[in-house]
């Protein structure tokens, strides 16, 4: 239990809770915290899905600048490393993420929703990457993660104007996957990763890795890893419980082996 970042479970499901006071802004502590909370939800084995969430008010306004400004270019060489090696723990969860979106993720925040595998988004909600606006460029995976989700021009526009989206043009734009009411966003991610409790966690698993490194090779080694992938799975009992069921029309029950 770090002091700005909590995991909370209930039910199968893991909420990865930022409660840094007023805006979640993510310090360098913060960041290492996030980390340390994403390698304990991988390897639980009581965890099927995983819900990042800043709370009602905000889910995070960005990294804290304040630390930042007087940093010399040796010692932001030096931390940038890291920081993206923190946000890279939450993208290689090897299970379902949902980020619950609340009020501002900018910056850092928005990066860090980018980790998740799904976005759902309050009605008041705003994303953007503003750092062009302090003579800077996202570090923590922004130009990497935005332009695979929504595409290099739609990010290139983002990035480089360093503007606000509302949730509506987020969810045209393929940024967030839903927009709910406010008060529900937490409720509504809950009730999206509880789908995966009991599931085959190892498909998943696999599945979510195909499609993640595949991204980042041609289509042959792509379909390679894919083939791997798939084919590994059935050395597993899950794969063999739930062909098994679906032979005799009966419901499958996965022990993650």
């Amino acid at each position: 239990m770090g002091e700005f970042v909590r995991v909370e479970k209930a039910e199968g499901v893991a909420t990865i809770r930022l409660d840094r006071p007023k805006m979640n802004a993510l310090n360098r502590q913060a960041q290492e915290e996030i980390a340390e909370c994403a390698r304990r939800v991988d390897t639980d084995p009581e965890v099927y899905a995983v819900v990042l969430y800043g709370g009602e008010r905000v889910f995070a306004a960005g990294a804290d600048v304040k630390e930042m400004a007087d940093m010399p270019y040796a010692e932001m060489a030096a931390h940038s490393a890291t920081l993206q090696d923190c946000f890279t723990a939450v993208a290689r969860i090897g299970k379902p993420v949902i980020a619950a979106v609340t009020g501002y993720a900018l910056g850092a925040g928005c990066e860090l929703a980018l980790c998740a595998d799904i976005r759902i988004a309050g009605e008041s909600a705003r994303l953007g990457q503003p750092e062009i606006l302090l003579g800077i460029i996202p570090g923590a995976g922004g130009t990497q993660r935005l332009s695979r989700l929504v595409g290099p021009a739609k990010a290139k526009a983002l990035i480089f104007t360093g503007r606000h989206v509302s949730a509506d043009e987020a969810l045209r734009i393929g940024l967030v996957d839903a927009v709910v009411p406010d008060a529900d966003v937490h409720t509504e991610a809950l009730a999206y990763a509880s789908r995966f409790v009991g599931g085959p966690a190892l498909a998943l698993r696999a599945a979510k890795q195909a499609v993640d490194r595949g991204l980042e090779v041609d289509l042959d080694s792509g379909l390679e890893i894919e083939r791997l992938q798939f084919s590994a799975l059935f050395a597993t009992e899950d794969a063999r419980n739930g062909m098994r069921a679906f032979a005799e029309k009966a419901q499958a029950k996965f022990i993650g082996r």
